[in-house]
């Protein structure tokens, strides 16, 4: 119901959605001091994170997408990508680090982001999430790497539910961004 409901927005209300939740993740320091951030590419209405890309990209600033392994369902790697050229059409038809972008694994760079943006179709008052079910973020978030990174769930005012059923597994976001407010639970 969530999904439907995100895919019913017009482009207006997507973009005005936006708009306001770059505007609040661009007033924190978390953003303005991260050198390294990893973002998401939108699918099916979600908040829109490409002008923050973009801005990562004209600072200078390393900016990562992940990239779903096709022979291990469930993991992401990290990719730097510094434009829009370096991205293809991946895994469940969403744009991702094209393979020439080079991986943590692959390049012995840092890939270790000082912020995560995270989408969800829900996110609940103790920044749990509910994704489509193939806990992809749950193992990334999971990494030792990621210990470090201040992470935030991006998504609609309506996406906000009381509680969502959690696993041992599950692993919350720091904080969540609306288009009208953002919480901390950390």
């Amino acid at each position: 119901m969530l999904v439907e409901q995100r895919l019913a927005l017009s482009p207006d209300e997507v973009k005005r959605a936006s708009l306001a939740v770059a505007e609040r993740v661009r007033a924190l320091s978390e953003w303005k001091n991260a050198w390294s951030v990893l973002l998401y590419w939108p699918i099916k209405n979600e908040i829109d994170t490409r002008p923050l890309l973009v801005e990562l990209w004209e600072r200078g600033a390393i900016a990562l997408l992940p990239r779903c392994r096709p022979e291990q369902p469930g993991f992401m790697d990290l990719c730097a990508c510094t434009c829009e050229e370096d991205l293809t059409e991946g895994s469940f038809n969403i744009m991702e680090p094209a393979p020439c972008c080079a991986t943590r694994e692959d390049s012995g760079e840092n890939f270790v982001p000082d912020l995560v943006l995270v989408p969800a179709v829900a996110f609940d008052a103790h920044g749990y999430r509910l994704g489509f079910g193939g806990g992809y973020y749950d193992r990334l978030l999971a990494r030792p790497e990621m210990d470090e990174a201040v992470t935030i769930g991006l998504c609609y005012d309506f996406q906000r539910l009381p509680v969502l059923p959690t696993n041992a597994w599950d692993e919350p976001v720091q904080a969540v961004c609306t288009e009208s407010e953002l919480k901390w639970f950390r």
